[in-house]
């Protein structure tokens, strides 16, 4: 029932229409399963890549596919629209998304098999990417050092670890790589970059397409507020459930291509982005030397 209601979007009004239940016991079903898969389960299905063995088989993804070394993961957000909001008008201007509807945000970080590897739904539709990602935990792991992964490689004399890819509505970060122009008006290294890193990048924006086109509640959740999180993180158990049964893939609905300004880099993180900044200009010109003599 619950699976059905997550599948196919249904109301709990239809499911229990269909099943002589009542719709509050309908709702209160799949609460509960939700708060199982976002609870009990996520911590066995979505975990941060830190074993070397789990590092080495992500980053060889990424190698294979971006002929970029080490990358471990790639972030992305995408609002997800939420039906019958009724809050106060100031705060409902909060959760208006740039697409013109309402919603909550959802950020995750996806490796090559398109499986997530880390969830986080915090904000409203009208935050924006580079917010959302600084109030998760995972930055708040990766800045305070919680984080250190252990496999580091010299790229032109810098000590590389394992980073993150991003599009520019990211801060770059010595963990997290992003493009050098929006518009493809870097050097022909640079430019080269920014397309291995977008194609890095590809695999997020596909599982974020798989995840909303097998769970169509999430094309338009008729849950509420309240329970909007842990519905969306179930869907993503779920989601990582099929990726590595190697469930077949349905064809995916993507949402529109990114616009907008680059994201402002804080005070707080200037060391992360000046050694980020070193950093992506010595895999662009070791990938340029690489591609041009190969």
């Amino acid at each position: 029932m619950v699976l059905s209601r997550l599948s196919h979007g249904y109301s709990a009004k239809t499911i229990a229409s269909r099943s002589s239940l009542d719709p509050y016991l309908v709702s209160k079903i799949t609460n509960m399963v939700t708060r199982l898969l976002a609870t009990k389960l996520y911590p066995e299905f979505i975990k941060i890549p830190v074993s070397r063995r789990r590092l080495i088989e992500n980053t060889q993804g990424f190698d294979e596919l971006t002929s970029l070394p080490n990358i471990c993961g790639a972030i992305d957000g995408s609002p997800i629209k939420v039906r019958g909001l009724k809050l106060d008008r100031n705060l409902m201007n909060s959760y208006k998304c740039k697409y013109g509807y309402d919603s909550v945000l959802l950020q995750v970080v996806a490796d090559h098999r398109k499986v997530f590897w880390d969830v986080c739904v915090k904000a409203p539709g009208g935050a924006d990417d580079a917010t959302h990602f600084r109030d998760s935990l995972l930055y708040n792991r990766l800045t305070s050092g919680d984080i250190v992964w252990d496999k580091v490689i010299n790229v032109r004399g810098h000590h590389v670890r394992p980073y993150i890819v991003g599009d520019w509505c990211y801060p770059l970060l010595s963990f997290l790589m992003t493009p050098f122009s929006p518009d493809g008006a870097g050097t022909p290294a640079q430019n080269l970059f920014d397309g291995m890193l977008m194609k890095g990048r590809s695999v997020v924006v596909e599982a974020i397409g798989l995840l909303k086109t097998r769970w169509k509640i999430l094309q338009d959740l008729n849950v509420g507020l309240n329970h909007a999180p842990q519905t969306i993180v179930a869907c993503c158990v779920l989601h990582n459930l099929c990726q590595i049964a190697r469930e077949p893939e349905p064809e995916i609905r993507k949402d529109p291509d990114e616009t907008g300004d680059p994201a402002r880099v804080l005070e707080s993180e200037k060391q992360f982005y000046y050694f980020g900044e070193s950093l992506r200009q010595a895999l662009a010109d070791d990938l340029h030397q690489r591609l041009s003599s190969g």
